[in-house]
């Protein structure tokens, strides 16, 4: 272990999970309490847009990605909110239309943009770059920010948006911040876990979380903490075993915690008193 922190791409990878691994729970438990739980596999299909198009242009695919994904979170809300289209077949149209997308400009990239797109879909942690590094610590600051400054207001929002709307609560503003906080989080996780796999980090800790917790605040600390353990172990397990994929040892790993969870839920639920939000 000593001798892999001494190695930069290890050290790099180790600083993505970390920052992915308390990003993508934190979003996630405001998604799962909204019932939204495939929202964050809806962003990452378009977000496959923007990586095409990143190749497509010779640009920077996760600058291109954060683009394209927080484009098509806010016009799926608007969508949603302005529409007669209910929220999964909003989303569903945020599937057909990711994919569509992103199919379509790679098969007119440059040559071997097919190669590198798998890194995109499945993760490739070990090959994050310094760069990689800056890019996501800057998004992970401003998701845990938005966590920190609008907490209270999404948990409304989350919890009854009617009650939201009766308490003077902007709800339209609240929804798109969530939105783009969910879509800033997809394109933090897609060179860890795997577009077709980040809503999976999202969702499998907070679920976890829910059934050792009965609060809120705790339920969200948890999985944050969840969240670092199933990354930074995927991690290990892939570094170890270097045929073993990291994204799926991660996920893997996050329902092997919900699985052991299920098992102690009802114990831990009932022997703590039921805490206020």
């Amino acid at each position: 272990m000593i001798e892999l922190l001494r190695l930069e791409f290890f050290q790099l990878a180790l600083v993505a999970a970390l920052l992915v691994g308390l990003c993508a729970p934190a979003v996630g438990t405001f998604v799962v309490q909204r019932k939204l739980s495939l929202l964050g596999d809806g962003i990452g299909h378009v977000a496959l847009t923007g990586v095409a198009l990143g190749f497509l242009t010779s640009t920077e695919p996760v600058v291109t990605a954060v683009i394209v994904a927080v484009a098509g979170a806010v016009a799926i809300e608007l969508v949603r909110a302005r529409g007669r289209t209910s929220g999964d077949v909003a989303l569903a149209l945020l599937f057909y239309g990711g994919i569509a997308g992103g199919v379509m400009l790679m098969a007119v990239a440059p040559g071997g943009a097919n190669g590198k797109l798998t890194s995109y879909l499945f993760g490739a942690i070990a090959s994050v770059k310094p760069q990689d590094i800056w890019i996501i610590g800057g998004l992970a600051v401003a998701v845990i920010g938005v966590v920190a400054v609008f907490g209270r207001e999404l948990f409304v929002l989350c919890q009854d948006e009617d009650l939201a709307k009766a308490s003077g609560l902007p709800v339209r503003l609240l929804s798109l911040v969530l939105a783009v906080t969910a879509a800033l989080t997809v394109v933090i996780a897609m060179r860890v876990v795997g577009l077709l796999l980040v809503s999976a980090l999202m969702v499998i800790p907070v679920a976890t979380s829910q059934q050792l917790t009965r609060g809120f605040r705790s339920t969200m600390v948890l999985s944050m903490g969840l969240g670092v353990l199933a990354a930074v172990g995927g991690l290990l397990v892939s570094t170890a075993s270097p045929k073993i994929p990291p994204g799926a040892s991660i996920v893997l790993l996050g329902l092997a915690g919900y699985v052991l969870a299920l098992g102690i839920g009802r114990f831990v639920r009932g022997a703590r008193p039921r805490e206020s939000t």
